[in-house]
């Protein structure tokens, strides 16, 4: 069995509200198993036999079916969140700036947004590997940062997803117990 982080776009922001007891149940009728929720935005752990590409897939279809919105998701192995996590240079706790990590299920669009990004004044960003990178906001200012309105751009809506470094410790935390357990 592998160990997934499973981190959906848009869902309970914009009108697409799902429970997270709903969203549990939804995927554990599809035979994940393990499912836990974090946080209530989409932040997903659980395990299956399927390889990450046939996971995206089921998910996508799952959420589409389900709750009948135009899903997208990026899908992470335990040991790659660790690894994201690991690398960012950036605190999770600060009380200037908020670090947040960008994942991206398509590579050639990550590297788009973040060589856009270099080219933003004051942008503080760092690669993490080929699906995420780390950037810096101030506190109280993430939404009006200029990365952050690069980011949220239509072009990107389909391929990647943001959050907070918190949040990807909890994810870490809650895939390495699935894995270990």
């Amino acid at each position: 069995m592998n160990s997934y982080a499973v981190f959906l776009r848009g869902i309970n922001v914009g009108g697409i509200n799902i429970k997270m007891a709903d969203l549990k149940d939804a995927l554990g009728s599809r035979g994940f198993t393990g499912v836990k929720t974090l946080l209530a935005s989409g932040n997903v752990a659980f395990a299956s036999n399927l390889g990450a590409a046939a996971v995206k897939k089921d998910v996508e279809a799952c959420l589409r079916e389900a709750f009948g919105y135009d899903a997208w998701v990026v899908v992470l192995t335990a040991d790659r969140v660790a690894a994201i996590v690991e690398a960012c240079p950036y605190p999770a706790e600060d009380k200037a700036t908020h670090t947040y990590i960008t994942l991206s299920s398509d590579k050639a669009m990550l590297d788009e947004l973040f060589e856009a990004g270099a080219g933003l004044d004051g942008n503080r960003q760092h690669r993490l590997g080929p699906e995420a990178m780390a950037w810096l906001a101030p506190a109280g200012g993430t939404l009006d940062s200029p990365f952050s309105k690069l980011s949220s751009k239509a072009r990107y809506k389909s391929s990647t997803t943001t959050r907070n470094l918190r949040t990807m410790i909890k994810v870490r935390d809650a895939t390495a117990a699935l894995k270990n357990g």
